[in-house]
């Protein structure tokens, strides 16, 4: 090394799963939210995920989004695109295809999971939830993983936005 003051530090398992999550998300196919998910057990990737259509179908980066008004519990009406299955459905479809238990994994993923993801993981027996940033809807999430003793944080206090509003 040129500078002795610097010194390498080697990631945490956390920031290093985070990263491969990064990875993994450059594949999913909806620009609107480049998504993407690991699950991870006794520091080993089990699985991986991405934002994407089913199998078979057209994608949004091919035909464009498939949208859809949402009208949430304070009366505001929000647009989503419905094309995709979410980084964390596919990873768990991926274990769940391949038979790799998931019970007591580590979930990592861009931002807090939506409260269908939640249920998911927590019918799936993961343990722990590691988000980048926050979700805009993620308070039932949040109530979810709380009651049903799931361990979750967020390495960033931000809330996730959106590329392709």
């Amino acid at each position: 090394m040129s500078n002795s003051d610097e010194k390498y530090k080697r990631p945490t398992w956390d920031e290093y799963f985070m990263e491969v999550c990064r990875t993994i998300a450059k594949r999913a196919t909806c620009d609107r939210g480049r998504s993407g998910c690991v699950i991870a057990k006794d520091n080993r990737i089990l699985v991986t995920g991405y934002v994407g259509s089913p199998a078979g179908l057209p994608h949004c980066d091919e035909v464009g989004h498939l949208m859809r008004s949402m009208i949430h519990a304070d009366g505001s009406i929000t647009q989503h695109c419905v094309r995709t299955v979410h980084a964390e459905q596919n990873a768990i479809c991926q274990a769940a295809k391949r038979g790799i238990p998931i019970d007591g994994a580590t979930v990592y993923c861009k931002m807090t999971p939506c409260r269908t993801c939640a249920m998911l993981i927590i019918n799936c027996g993961i343990k722990r939830v590691v988000c980048e940033k926050h979700y805009h809807d993620e308070a039932d999430s949040m109530q979810m993983f709380r009651d049903a003793g799931i361990h979750i944080e967020h390495l960033e206090d931000s809330v996730q936005t959106y590329e392709n509003m």
